[in-house]
């Protein structure tokens, strides 16, 4: 007992819980629930991965690793009860663009990723982050994510079969009879009703009802014993560990790609951030965000290390606030997190069951959630709705993140000078509108 009591102490001082108002049973209660609201990603991250070539088994591996690593340094060294993982939006922009769009093979889109990591984390160190944040307006910000949403819902769209190719319209309506559709239908009616009744792990119960579904109806393979279900040692990243092609990346002319990574990660990490810790009452009466440098230089050393794991960026995830409304306040909820992580490398073989169709309905209901904040963006002043209307559109249209910033800075920065308001376009923006411009050019 008294050892216990005395490693209760060691957590309480270490994580300053009593500072913080909170103890070792709610920071662990937080963690749990924190990892069931996002457990999904160890389903479809590797399911994304896969389609740009990534060896599947592998990709389970790495995302797991990768997550519950970069989630341990956020709870050790920033203090913060933010769990981190491979992205939505960034995984499929690296596999649908990147691997797809652009033929490029996976290797060489991990080059891309360490590529941008190392950026972010100059950006970081050089504090030249918050130039960057403040010159893109709030309007092009908010475009950003809800195009990005709006690309990965199609993307899950394209998952589901409910939308197929088609040479009169170029995209049309599926069979919505075929069983693998209707499947995806369940899935995506079944988690949204989950959803809607703010339902802790809504989106991971959906994959399961989903995959199970399709076991009974005979779909998906089912397990026939212990051993297909728990695995016997530790899934390993054999061929994704290291596989980056740094030179491969460099060669290509890397400045769109490394640039929308970055951009990308920049801000999205940077919203999640600002977001979380306001709910975890760790900003400052001054509006200065607690330990922020730590957490954006762990963010940075994810990414630098998810491409030498073999998995696209990582990120700040969003559904942390799952665990921060439970109580989380400290990094205990994160190390929580983590351990979690570690302890599903055992169950790695069921993840590798779950098929394709089944997650792809989370992708277009991450994809709603991220559409939401369109309310927030000023379409009354044209100069302002125009670029982000071009953001958005661009992005699903052009299956290209990239090109949406492309169009959405461009726009922006000539727009508002032609109309007399050039004094809102910082030198920063026309730097980067310009060197989009002459990327336009160049592939033209």
């Amino acid at each position: 007992m008294q050892v216990q009591t005395g490693q209760t102490s060691l957590l309480e001082r270490f994580f300053q819980l009593r500072e913080k108002n909170t103890t070792v049973r709610t920071e662990v209660t937080a963690g749990i629930t924190t990892f069931i609201a996002l457990a999904y990603i160890m389903f479809v991250n590797p399911n994304i991965l896969a389609e740009a070539g990534v060896p599947k088994e592998a990709a389970i591996a790495s995302t797991i690793w990768i997550a519950a690593l970069s989630t341990m340094v956020m709870g050790v060294f920033a203090n913060y009860p933010v769990a981190l993982a491979p992205g939505m939006g960034l995984n499929a922009f690296f596999a649908y663009y990147v691997c797809g769009v652009l033929h490029l093979h996976w290797t060489v889109a991990l080059g891309a990723v360490f590529f941008s990591g190392i950026l972010f984390l100059l950006l970081t160190i050089s504090h030249v982050r918050q130039a960057i944040i403040h010159a893109v307006p709030q309007n092009l910000r908010v475009a950003i994510g809800v195009g990005i949403g709006l690309f990965i819902a199609f993307v899950g769209l394209k998952g589901t079969g409910l939308i197929v190719s088609d040479p009169a319209t170029f995209i049309t309506l599926g069979h919505v009879t075929q069983p693998t559709t209707a499947l995806s239908l369940f899935g995506l009616v079944f988690t949204g009703a989950l959803m809607a009744r703010n339902v802790q792990g809504a989106i991971l119960l959906g994959i399961i009802a989903t995959t199970l579904l399709s076991m009974v109806l005979g779909y998906s393979p089912v397990p026939h014993g212990l051993f297909d279900m728990v695995s016997t040692s530790v899934p390993h990243m054999g061929e994704t560990f290291g596989k980056l092609d740094i030179a491969g990346a460099w060669n290509y002319g890397i400045f769109s790609i490394i640039f929308t990574f970055t951009v990308v990660e920049l801000f999205d990490n940077m919203g999640t951030l600002i977001g979380l810790t306001s709910k975890a009452k760790l900003v400052k009466p001054d509006g200065e965000i607690e330990n922020l440098d730590r957490a954006l230089t762990t963010d940075a050393l994810g990414t630098i290390c998810s491409a030498i794991f073999g998995t696209s960026t990582v990120t700040s995830y969003i559904e942390s606030a799952a665990g921060i409304a439970a109580g989380g306040k400290t990094g205990l909820t994160a190390v929580t997190v983590s351990v979690l992580f570690l302890l599903s490398l055992l169950f790695a073989p069921l993840i590798g069951l779950v098929p394709g169709f089944a997650t792809a309905p989370p992708l277009i209901l991450v994809g709603a959630l991220m559409m939401s904040e369109v309310g927030k963006i000023n379409f009354q002043d044209f100069t302002d709705g125009l670029p982000a209307f071009l953001t958005i559109i661009m992005m699903p249209l052009t299956s290209s993140i990239a090109n949406g910033f492309a169009f959405g800075f461009i726009s922006f920065a000539f727009i508002k000078t032609l109309s007399g308001k050039r004094h809102e376009v910082s030198w920063i923006m026309w730097l980067v509108s310009i060197a989009f411009l002459i990327n336009l050019f160049m592939r033209s």
